[in-house]
């Protein structure tokens, strides 16, 4: 056996001529496009992947400029900037689009390096590059699924609120006001009832490029779901008119077959600067004043009175009866649990919390989650989670059950400094509790603003031991960006997308494709929501490898969660491994 050297023993150098045979080696061999070019930038040689890219033969192209590639779509400037960056680094790299020999255009990515030999003033050219096209066509496909609707083609709340920000930062500097409107279809479920979802579906997609047609190029249109879209208007004009304008475009006849219908709307609006909320905030606004213009009849519109704020006066209370539950020790962690497909295991729960409430009894966390986000409580609660949720796992086990958990974490959590100390010292203070049996839930719908350090953060759970999973895949911001820069262990699939996936093309393209992404990225994929048989096989048959939902069974508290795991094993175990619809018809008794 070679030994290593010794600090005190240093390599000796490798013989010239095997140097030689590697570097010949990686040149034919190698997955990347090199080219090699003289002084005057005539290529002398080419490797095999440069034919396989570009579709040129080694002969065909030797003493020939590599402008032979060009696609024409970069303009001088952008060919001088290069030059100019080699002639004082020695080095480009970047994105260009290049021409292939049979006419068609592809995208590289190109790095050239400025190669002096011993002679003063005699260099190569060396350029290495690979094609991106097919990479750059999926994120755009990602992209667009992430920020426009399927149905209308129209931005949705992801990128309206985008557009959103950037408007209030413009309008700030121009000393400008904006308009944010809220509009909801009067009445539109009896269309959909009366003439069916896609001829609902049709009329929604003709109002869409209507409205769109009505506001100017600088405004913005976004379905926000179902019936609902919000408008950004830009600008200091009569936004009165504008209002009524929309209105109108709504009471134009929509064509449903033989018939014709005429919708109405009801509008709410909020204004910025009067109206100082953040994006989210003002088309929270702006629904609020919604519902405030359909209690006034059809075909209202409403402004929102940031003065008179009913709903703030209202949350502010809801909060300190929340910080009070808190304090009095009413809230309850429930369990759901997670199985994997193809043989029907149990893998471990997701915890999820409600509210005893001395008053209305139990709470589910719609109806007060929402109202903790971005408050001063969502730290603090998101903390007792983490705390019941350990605590649990190490009653579990001192009776003989070692269950994993998966824990929701909030963006704010999550970016809070104590975050990962607080985890670490409670860690420590359970060291009965396996690290490697609890996961840690990341909301992909969840703004992470500073992805670098939720990065960093994240990396170093990992390094306690704890998984990573990014939970309502699809559903938000930046899927692709997430995926590619937060060390993450799992994906899960939005229930949303699972629900009616099995009557919903979009929804189902929609699931193929988040499993086929995570197959790629090596990730194991859960899908939420599972809840009929037909759709645990369909999931399955797709390549999805757990599950959890009604259809398995419903959150149970702590106190449940032994009997009814010790009930699905024993189901398991009598038979019914690997007859998943056998497990979901008992589950569903």
């Amino acid at each position: 056996m070679p030994r290593h050297p010794t600090p005190e023993q240093p390599p000796s150098e490798i013989d010239p001529d095997r140097l030689a045979l590697v570097a010949a080696t990686l040149f034919h061999r190698s997955h990347e496009a090199i080219l090699i070019t003289d002084q005057a930038n005539r290529i002398l040689d080419v490797n095999p992947a440069f034919s396989r890219i570009t579709g040129y033969s080694r002969e065909e192209v030797l003493g020939l400029n590599p402008a032979i590639l060009s696609s024409g779509r970069h303009s001088g400037d952008y060919y001088r900037s290069m030059w100019t960056s080699i002639e004082k680094t020695d080095h480009w790299r970047g994105e260009i689009w290049n021409r292939r020999k049979n006419g068609e255009e592809y995208i590289e990515l190109l790095s050239i390096s400025r190669v002096h030999l011993e002679e003063p003033g005699q260099y190569y050219h060396v350029a290495a590059f690979s094609d991106i096209t097919a990479l750059k066509n999926h994120a755009k496909e990602l992209d667009r699924a992430a920020n426009y609707d399927d149905l209308t083609g129209l931005p949705n709340r992801q990128l309206l609120e985008d557009r959103l920000r950037s408007a209030r930062i413009h309008a700030d500097r121009q000393r400008r006001t904006l308009s944010v409107c809220y509009l909801d279809l009067d009445g539109f479920k009896s269309i959909n009832d009366r003439y069916g979802h896609p001829v609902g579906d049709q009329a929604l997609r003709t109002l869409s490029e209507r409205l769109t047609r009505a506001l100017r190029s600088g405004d913005t249109v976004a379905r926000i779901g179902g019936d609902e879209f919000a408008l950004l208007l830009q600008g200091d004009d009569n936004h009165e008119a504008v209002y009524q304008r929309i209105l109108a475009t709504v009471g134009e006849p929509v064509e449903l077959g033989d018939e014709s219908v005429t919708l109405t709307a009801s509008l709410g609006i909020t204004r910025y600067p009067d109206d100082s909320a953040d994006a989210e905030g003002l088309i929270r606004h702006a629904d609020q004043a919604m519902y405030s213009a359909k209690e006034k009849g059809r075909n209202q519109y409403h402004f929102f009175d940031p003065g008179l704020d009913e709903h703030r006066r209202r949350r502010r209370n809801q909060l300190m009866d929340i910080a009070r539950a808190l304090e009095n020790e009413e809230f309850e962690l429930f369990f759901q649990p997670q199985i994997r497909l193809t043989d029907c295991q149990l893998l471990g729960f997701e915890t999820l919390i409600r509210w005893n409430h001395p008053e209305h009894g139990l709470v589910s966390p719609g109806q007060f989650l929402p109202l903790v986000e971005n408050s001063h409580l969502e730290v603090p609660l998101g903390q007792w989670v983490l705390k019941e949720a350990i605590h649990q796992m190490n009653v579990w086990k001192a009776a003989g059950e070692d269950l994993a958990v998966s824990i929701n974490i909030s963006a704010a959590h999550l970016m809070d400094r104590s975050f990962a100390d607080y985890l670490e010292s409670y860690l420590h203070s359970h060291p009965e509790v396996h690290p490697g049996q609890i996961t840690l839930e990341v909301l992909e719908s969840t703004a992470l603003e500073d992805t670098k350090r939720a990065s960093n953060v994240l990396a170093r759970c990992r390094t306690l031991g704890l998984q990573v999973a990014l939970d309502d895949f699809g559903t938000g911001f930046s899927s692709l960006t997430y995926l590619r820069s937060l060390p993450v262990d799992s994906i899960k699939i939005d229930q949303s997308f699972v629900r009616n996936m099995l009557d919903d093309a979009s929804d189902r393209a929609i699931v193929e494709s988040v499993i086929f992404l995570a197959q790629r990225f090596s990730y194991p994929v859960l899908a939420e929501g599972v809840e009929t048989m037909e759709q645990a096989q369909s999931l399955r048959h797709m390549g999805c490898d757990c599950a959890q939902g009604y259809g398995i069974a419903r959150p149970m508290p702590a106190k449940e969660v032994l009997e009814w795991a010790s009930q699905w094993r024993n189901r398991v175990q009598a038979g019914s491994s690997g007859k998943l619809d056998q497990l979901i018809s008992a589950a569903q008794r």
